[in-house]
């Protein structure tokens, strides 16, 4: 075993351009060139000169209070200029005013103006993301990881380096500005880590990992795509999986890992081989210009300390190993709540999803969601108590306090796998997608889960009502939200009435409808 001190020299906030947990990240228009091709972007950067894809990492320790000034600087019309961040896989516990869904909790931040995020993180720890989350805007570049550490990590035994440079961001690209890209265009290319490579273009540089033989690395892999899913692997060697979504897992070893959009796992890697270069595979789902891995497309390169400087020669051996959600399971508290059979929750739900062509919209148990112009939290905080008096009308789902919610939703529907997101929560699946048993002994939890792509399938989670807010619920590849695939949980709607959110977040909302900054791309 490698002495603590090598881990704890590790996770000192120490690296370039890391972001603390008291920060301001400036979001500003920049042209950058990831995959060799130039094009204007949305980017986060800890100074307005900064602007960074991905953006910089945000990290801090279990139980820090995070104050996030965010300060919008866009100008480029080309794209929209309000924004919002949303804090992906943090609970927002009794501060849902800093969760950033543009229509749940929040106005977009207009140009000019800043918002403090102002939440803490007592209790969880793992790997975590930050985006945009007003219309499309993340698809322009505006996403970035984030790690909460714990100094009593369970699994820190089984590592000896976990710091900025294990952090691993697999991302979808387009070349095109999101509001004039389409309903649901196609990525040109694959970026891990920010770097990649498009079909007839440039040979761009590719990211470069660097590990040294012997040690044990703890990587955190964050699929931050707008569509994309991806199967990870890395030439020779294996992969233990021993967190997912900010969840530690009992570790698992696997060969290659399929990771949807919004999914985060932390898997050790023993740097175990020959000192060479080896080829790190992001396959992408056919949502992609080009799913191989000639000429380095969808490709990194895994480094030994003193191998030469080129390029591998490693080729891909079959897949053998391959992450299945059921092998999963908890390391503490691993069943999930209620009664274990099928339909005894407290409340049960079941998400009926069909893909109106004629309005091109989805619709979730016939009606269609459209972000409202006053949040459903300032709804709320204005007087409005049930589900029918909260619009959209048919997408706002309230529910009681401390009970057992249920939801299952089919799969096969159109565009799926669709891979959703509960906002304010982690779940418990207790049907995953491509299994037709029921699992409420040990299920995974996580945040995002695929609902998989076969009529058979029938994901179903679990989730306890014990954190008041409006939650959204909503398929995180961020074309198909735009057209409408989600739903809002309004949860314990008398203790949210009671909140106080921050005077500048009053501001918001009037600032916005003043300023109208996006009335050009309506």
């Amino acid at each position: 075993m490698y002495p603590l001190t090598i881990l704890l020299l590790s996770l000192l906030p120490i690296a370039y351009g890391r972001i603390d947990p008291t920060s301001d990240l400036h979001i500003v228009n920049k042209v950058i060139s990831p995959d060799g091709f130039s094009r204007s972007t949305v980017l986060a950067g800890k100074t307005a000169a900064s602007g960074s894809f991905p953006g910089p990492l945000i990290a801090g320790f279990k139980g820090a209070n995070f104050k996030l000034n965010v300060i919008n600087s866009l100008t480029d019309s080309s794209m929209v200029r309000g924004t919002s961040i949303h804090w992906h896989g943090l609970f927002q516990s009794g501060t849902p005013w800093a969760d950033g869904p543009v229509g749940v909790t929040q106005c977009p931040i207009i140009p000019g103006q800043s918002f403090l995020y102002d939440f803490k993180v007592p209790h969880q720890a793992g790997t975590f993301w930050y985006h945009s989350h007003y219309s499309t805007q993340y698809c322009d570049g505006l996403r970035g990881a984030l790690v909460v550490y714990d100094p009593m990590d369970p699994h820190r035994q089984e590592y000896d380096i976990d710091d900025d440079d294990t952090v691993i961001t697999l991302a979808d690209w387009y070349h095109t500005p999101a509001p004039s890209a389409g309903i649901i265009p196609i990525a040109n290319s694959t970026l891990i880590n920010g770097k990649g490579r498009y079909p007839g273009g440039y040979p761009s540089p590719l990211a470069v990992i660097s590990v040294r033989k012997d040690l044990r690395y703890r990587f955190r892999l964050i699929a931050i795509s707008c569509e994309a899913n991806y199967v990870f692997s890395i030439d020779k060697h294996t992969m233990t999986v021993i967190e997912a979504d900010g969840v530690n897992v009992q570790p698992l070893t696997v060969d290659s890992i399929q990771i949807f959009a919004g999914q985060r796992y932390s898997f050790v890697l023993k740097a175990n081989q020959s000192v060479d270069n080896y080829w790190i595979r992001a396959k992408p789902s056919n949502s992609t210009a080009f799913s191989g891995f000639d000429g380095g497309a969808n490709s990194a390169i895994l480094r030994y300390q003193d191998a030469p400087i080129r390029s591998p020669n490693t080729t891909q051996a079959p897949n053998s190993n391959l992450l299945l959600e059921t092998s999963l399971h908890p390391l503490v508290s691993p069943a999930a709540p209620g009664v274990p059979i099928v339909g005894a929750a407290d409340v049960s739900l079941n998400l009926d999803i069909v893909a109106d062509f004629d309005i091109l919209k989805f619709i979730v148990n016939g009606a269609v969601y459209i972000p409202p112009t006053v949040p459903v939290l300032l709804q709320i905080l204005s007087g409005a108590k049930k589900a029918q008096d909260l619009f959209p009308v048919g997408t706002i789902y309230t529910l009681p306090r401390n009970k057992v919610i249920e939801v299952s939703i089919p799969g096969g529907t159109v565009g799926a796998p669709h891979p959703f997101h509960l906002h304010g929560h982690a779940f418990s699946v207790v049907r995953s997608a491509g299994n037709s048993t029921y699992n409420f002994v040990n299920p995974i939890q996580r945040d995002v889960v695929s609902t998989g792509g076969a009529t058979t399938d029938n994901v179903t989670i679990r989730f306890t009502t014990d954190n008041p807010g409006p939650w959204i619920f909503h398929c995180h590849i961020d074309w198909h939200l735009e057209l409408g695939l989600a739903i809002v949980f309004a949860e314990d709607v008398p203790d949210v009435a009671k909140f106080n959110p921050p005077s500048a977040w009053d501001r918001l909302c009037p600032s916005f409808d003043v300023a109208n900054p996006d009335g050009n791309l309506a």
